[in-house]
């Protein structure tokens, strides 16, 4: 709870704080998502270089102050299908910034846990919450090596990064799937999925914003295991 406190009193602190530039979190509207708004930063790397430098020591990348393809699809996905979530419980994996947990607060969920390793995360989604003004719970667990309990439907947005995310993840999403949970992940075709194992549900042109993309749209699907 330490590392948690201490990240959401300095996000708070960087809300608060005045002035603008590109060293700066602003609260947005989400491209594919205007029913979200999120506290993001307006150069991710520029804002990490500087808490970085104020801190004196390294803190870890900043994936929840941008918004990612595979979150945008599934939060509109979520709120365009509100049936796949209402009066449900929900669990949105490495959740980020909150955005698909938002999304789901906003269509009926019954209750939605966000779940994020990185303690700055999990003060993020409780600020956005706030802003959005749902209940969401936040914490910062690792749970991949267990299956959750008392879901009814898992949802994860750009979890299959990289090769060593995507070996941890897909065991994980196989495994809750095989006990009768609903799985849906939002997923931009990095390349680290197996064919065969995820089948698509939706697809969707999805604005890019996040740092170091070379078009301006990505064709997001949404998956779920075969």
């Amino acid at each position: 709870m330490g590392a948690t406190a201490d990240a959401l009193t300095e996000l708070e602190r960087e809300i608060d704080a005045p002035g603008d530039g590109m060293d700066r979190l602003r609260l947005v509207r989400i491209p594919f998502v205007p029913e979200v708004r999120l506290h993001l930063a307006e150069d991710a790397i520029v804002w990490w270089a500087r808490m970085e430098a104020d801190a004196g020591h390294a803190l870890p990348a900043p994936y929840w102050a941008s918004v990612w393809a595979g979150g945008q699809a599934l939060a509109r996905h979520l709120l365009d299908h509100p049936e796949l979530v209402a009066g449900r419980r929900v669990l949105d994996l490495a959740a980020g910034s909150g955005l698909v947990a938002i999304a789901a607060a906003l269509a009926g969920a019954e209750r939605v846990i966000a779940n994020d390793i990185d303690p700055y995360a999990v003060a993020a989604v409780t600020v956005n919450a706030r802003a959005n003004r749902v209940r969401v719970t936040a914490t910062g667990d690792d749970l991949l090596d267990a299956v959750p309990d008392e879901v009814d439907l898992l949802v994860a947005g750009d979890v299959l990064y990289d090769a060593t995310m995507a070996a941890r993840m897909l065991p994980f999403l196989c495994r809750t799937a095989a006990t009768g949970t609903d799985v849906l992940v939002g997923d931009p075709g990095r390349g680290h999925l197996p064919p065969g194992l995820l089948a698509a549900v939706a697809s969707y042109p999805v604005p890019t914003t996040e740092p170091a993309v070379d078009s301006p749209v990505r064709r997001v699907q949404v998956l779920r295991p075969c």
